[in-house]
C-alpha cells in the first residue's frame, strides 16, 4: 500500500523538528567553542574572542531587527531592554523585562542559560560573560547615536547570583568609553511582570517563523564565531580548535540527531539521509546516490557562511569535523573524503563515504 500523502499541516510539523534538530546541534557546538577555547587558549583570550564575536553580531543584526520588532519609536533605553527580551524569547532565552522609566529599562536572563548548555556552566570562566557584555551592551548606545546611553549589568551568569542582568539607561551626560559598561552587582533587579513586558505581534510571527528563526539564531553564533576564530587566532589556531570542536561535538550528539529526526539505521544509506536532511533544514539543497558501497552527497550553497566574505577555507575545516565526528559513531570503519568544496570555487560541496 503506498503511503498516504501528507497534509500542509503535518508537513510544516516536521520542518519544526527538523529546524529545531539544527538548533541544537549548532547550540552545541557554539557552546563548545567557548569551552575548546577557554580550556586551550585560556579565559583571557576566550573574553576576547567572545567580545568580538558579539560585536560582529551587533552590527549585523541589532539595527536591522528594530523594524521586525516594532522597536523604532520607543525610548533608547526601553528599545534596548525590549530588543533583547524579545529578539532572545525568539531564540529560547529565557529573558525577564523590567520597565523603570523611560530612560531606564532592565533584562534578566534566568538559569538555566541558554548559551552555555547544562553543566558546561561549570567550565566558563567569567571573562566570557564580560566579553558579550562589552562587545554588544556597552555599544547599544554607539549604534543608536546616543552617547548618554549605557548598561549597568548589576549579575553574571557564572558567579552563583541571579542569571545575567542589568539595566540600560540614559544618563545626564556622554559617556566615555570606558564608562558604558558598569558594574553594579550591590543593585537587584525588580520582579518581573509578564503582562508588562512587550509582546510579539503573533500575526507577524506565526510558530513556522519563530520555529525558523530559533534556527538561525543558533547558526548565527557559530557563523559569527567562525569568522571571529580566524581574525583572533590565525588560521592554524582557527582550523585546530574549529575542526576539534566539530568532532567532539559530532560524537556527542550524533545518537541524539538521530533521534530528533527519527532516522536509526545503520546503513550508509541512513547515514546519508541524515545528513541530507540536517543540511536541507539547515537552509541548503542536498542530494545524495548511492553506488554500491559508496555514496556521494552533495551540498549546494552554504547558508551558514553567507555573512562571510571572502569564505576562508578553516570555515569549511571547522564545520566539516561535525560530520567527520558524526560517521565516527555511526560507523567507525567507513572513511568520508571531501571531493569538491565551494568555498574553493567549486559549483557544491561534495562527500563521499566508503
Amino acid at each position: 500500500m503506498p503511503p498516504s500523502p501528507k497534509t500542509a499541516a503535518s508537513a510544516a510539523d516536521d520542518d519544526g523538528v527538523r529546524w529545531s534538530a539544527v538548533a541544537k546541534a549548532y547550540h552545541a557546538y557554539f557552546t563548545g567553542l567557548i569551552l575548546m577555547i577557554a580550556s586551550r587558549q585560556g579565559s583571557h583570550s576566550v573574553g576576547q574572542w567572545t567580545q568580538a564575536l558579539f560585536r560582529r553580531q551587533h552590527h549585523l543584526r541589532f539595527l536591522a531587527s528594530f523594524e521586525k520588532l516594532g522597536l523604532t519609536a520607543l525610548p533608547d533605553a526601553v528599545a534596548c531592554a525590549s530588543y533583547h527580551y524579545l529578539s532572545n524569547a525568539i531564540g529560547g532565552d529565557q529573558v525577564e523585562y523590567m520597565y523603570s522609566h523611560d530612560r531606564k529599562a532592565w533584562v534578566r536572563f534566568c538559569h538555566p542559560r541558554w548559551i552555555y548548555g547544562g553543566t558546561a556552566i561549570c567550565g566558563v570562566p567569567i571573562e566570557v560573560g564580560q566579553g558579550y557584555i562589552h562587545g554588544w551592551y556597552g555599544h547599544n548606545g554607539v549604534s543608536l547615536n546616543n552617547p548618554r546611553l549605557g548598561f549597568v549589568c548589576t549579575s553574571q551568569d557564572v558567579t552563583a547570583e541571579y542569571g545575567f542582568a542589568g539595566y540600560f539607561q540614559e544618563f545626564d551626560d556622554e559617556l566615555r568609553p570606558d564608562q558604558r559598561v558598569r558594574f553594579a552587582p550591590e543593585e537587584i533587579a525588580p520582579a518581573f511582570d509578564p503582562a508588562a513586558a512587550p509582546k510579539l505581534d503573533l500575526s507577524d510571527w506565526p510558530a513556522a517563523r519563530l520555529q525558523k528563526a530559533n534556527r538561525n539564531y543558533a547558526m548565527d553564533f557559530v557563523s559569527n564565531g567562525l569568522v571571529e576564530l580566524l581574525r583572533y587566532f590565525g588560521t592554524a589556531d582557527a582550523s585546530n580548535l574549529g575542526h576539534h570542536t566539530g568532532q567532539l561535538i559530532g560524537r556527542q550528539f550524533y545518537r541524539e540527531l538521530q533521534t530528533d529526526l527519527a532516522i536509526g539505521g545503520d546503513t550508509l544509506a541512513d547515514f546519508a539521509q541524515l545528513m541530507s536532511i540536517f543540511i536541507t533544514a539547515a537552509g541548503d539543497r542536498c542530494e545524495w546516490q548511492q553506488h554500491g558501497e559508496r555514496i556521494t552527497i552533495r551540498q549546494y550553497g552554504w547558508r551558514l557562511m553567507r555573512d562571510a566574505s571572502p569564505l576562508h577555507p578553516c570555515y569549511f575545516d571547522a564545520w566539516n569535523g561535525l560530520w567527520l565526528g558524526a560517521l565516527n559513531v555511526h560507523d567507525r570503519f567507513r572513511r568520508m573524503q571531501v571531493t569538491a568544496r565551494a568555498d574553493h570555487g567549486d559549483d557544491y560541496f561534495e562527500w563521499q563515504i566508503k
